[in-house]
């Protein structure tokens, strides 16, 4: 019988020893490896974005957007435009590892005399836009092209809405099984003490 109760005992105290193991461990195991990288940064002027900005090839909108900088991101600046409305930035992951962006929608940290005057790259050649040769266009020309009919409007049936009866349980409390739980523990661990004790 000693035995036994000294078996219960050793149980719980390793089952609450495991729940306050659990409880003290991080929320993931990968959370406490972090390899460390060095990044080198370039030193110079940065901008700061106070609000989502558009990315550019170049300096201006008809140079390709590359991607976007979100409110609180840094770059470092590395010159301006002629005219002073864009910004050449370092941006990693395109070609030369720079981009430009529009200079009244972001904060330069020194003056924009400072940035060296950078001539903008050339544009993109424009698409080709596909032209219909007249002359061929006419062989297959047969007259007026017949008058489409108009979709008509056919309204849906009216949708019927169902209507739930509310549930009535009485007082509107339930008994938490959690309670039950905790009682039950409670007795087991009870009655192993006084089966200890009476075994003494």
């Amino acid at each position: 019988m000693r035995r036994l109760a000294w078996s219960l005992l050793f149980l719980c105290g390793l089952i609450l020893a495991s729940f306050a193991l659990l409880a003290a461990s991080p929320a993931h195991p990968l959370q406490m490896m972090v390899d460390a990288t060095v990044t080198g940064t370039p030193e110079g002027p940065k901008i700061v974005v106070p609000d989502q900005v558009n990315v550019r090839l170049g300096p201006g909108t008809n140079y390709d957007k590359i991607g976007v900088l979100i409110a609180g991101q840094e770059a470092t600046a590395l010159g301006r435009s002629p005219g002073g409305l864009w910004i050449q930035i370092v941006y990693p992951g395109v070609p030369g590892n720079v981009a430009w962006v529009y200079a009244p929608y972001v904060i330069l940290d020194a003056g924009q005399e400072l940035l060296p005057i950078i001539e903008p790259p050339p544009t993109s050649t424009p698409r080709i836009t596909p032209t219909i040769d007249p002359t061929l266009a006419a062989q297959f020309n047969l007259g007026e092209a017949p008058a489409t009919r108009l979709p008509t409007f056919t309204p849906a049936d009216p949708v019927i809405q169902p209507t739930l009866e509310p549930l009535d349980d009485g007082n509107g409390r339930g008994f938490p099984p959690i309670l039950a739980i905790l009682g039950l523990l409670v007795v087991g661990l009870f009655g192993t003490v006084v089966s200890f004790l009476r075994g003494s």
